[in-house]
Formats: C-alpha cells, structure tokens, sequence
C-alpha cells in the first residue's frame, strides 16, 4: 500500500470513528430516545384514523387508501390492527390483524385470507409493525440508525423528525430509509414516509388519536 493510501484509509477510518462517536452522543437525539423511553412505559394502546399514499417511480402515480388502526400493549407483547379501503367513507376491504407473532390479512373483494407467521422474528416484526406506536427510544436504537432532523408540526402536534436506516438487511431490501414524525410525550408518530430501493415511497398519516383509551377491536374483525 503507497503512502498516500495509508494515509486516505487511516483518515477515513478516524473521520468514521469521530461521526459515529459524535452520533452517539448527540444531546438532542438521546434526549428524544430518553423521552420515548419514558412514553413506552406509559403507554397502553393508541387508535388512530389512517391514510396511506402509495407512490410508484415507474409509472409515476400516487395511490391512496383509507381506514383505521390501532395498537393495544399486553404486558411484553402488542396487538395490532387495521382496516383498509381505497375509497374514503366507503366499508374496508381489507383487515389485517397481528399478535403474538402470528396475524392475518384479509382480503374482502378477493375473499382470501393471508396467513402472517413471525416465527422467530416476532420482536422485530412487532417493533416494524407498530413503528411510532409506544416503542421505546431502546428499541428504536436496536433495529434502527438514527438521525434526528429538528421539529416540526404536524397537525397541530409539535413533533421530532427522526430518520431511520435499517440495521437488519431483510429490512433494508424494502425499505432503505423510513423518516418518521414523533410526538416524544405519548411515543405516536403523527406521519411516516417510507422509501423501497426503486424509488417508490409510502407516505402515512395517523389523525384522530385516541390515546391510552378502550379500543373496540370488534369492528376490526374480518368480516
């Protein structure tokens, strides 16, 4: 190796040891990790109005559905689900339902039911599934690089933006990045933009937060 090689891979490797050691004690970030930390204990479950734009590079076109989510926590494990329509105010055409490592989707114009099985995965198919619903700063930073980008308001909500890089390369062959919109006092993103290899994008937005209420998981049954 010539001296000028060493001399590049020796800066690299100082330059890469000096971001992440600044990374990982950035104030601002681990104060938000903190405050999530602190969210998660006390959160119990979150229902929220949902909508997702589905935007494909190839042809260029923004798709969007419709429905309702939630997220119940049952000491170490989570519940959750969802109903979908791709018209607004019109009855779901799709539940999906997950716990304890195993759900289904349900697909009611199809009639078909698609059988989810965590397996060994399910801490982290829980921590992806319900992303921004009651995680801990701790487990973010498990399956997660993050970035924070400052604060923004989002429905009248004053949150933290937060960028995040799989660590788990199963992950990163959907998503190579996930930017989320967090309010750090209930542990609830507000908005989620997700962005696959091919340049697609999935934008989602959670309104009308009911937090730490009962849930009426009935109308979420497959029908």
């Amino acid at each position: 190796m010539t001296f000028f090689a060493r001399t590049t891979a020796t800066a690299a490797i100082v330059l890469s040891t000096f971001t992440a050691a600044h990374a990982a004690t950035d104030p601002a970030l681990d104060k938000t990790l903190r405050d999530l930390d602190a969210a998660s204990a006390k959160f119990q479950s979150a229902e929220a109005d949902l909508r997702w734009d589905q935007f494909e590079k190839v042809v260029r076109e923004t798709t969007s559905q419709f429905g309702s989510v939630y997220v119940i926590r049952k000491g170490s494990s989570t519940e959750y689900g969802a109903t979908l329509t791709s018209k607004q105010g019109t009855p779901p055409t799709k539940y999906l339902h997950f716990a304890n490592g195993k759900g289904d989707m349900y697909d009611v114009i199809a009639k078909k039911d698609t059988p989810l099985n965590a397996g060994q995965d399910k801490a982290r198919v829980e921590s992806f599934i319900t992303l921004g619903f009651g995680g801990s700063g701790k487990d973010l930073e498990k399956q997660w690089t993050i970035t924070q980008q400052g604060t923004e308001t989002v429905d009248n909500v004053s949150t933290v933006k937060l960028d995040l890089v799989p660590k788990d390369p199963s992950v990163a062959n959907m998503f190579t990045h996930v930017t989320i919109w967090i309010d750090t006092t209930r542990g609830i993103s507000l908005k989620q933009l997700s962005y696959t290899p091919e340049g697609d994008t999935r934008t989602a937005f959670y309104t009308n937060i009911r937090y730490n209420k009962s849930v009426d998981t009935k109308k979420y049954a497959k029908k």
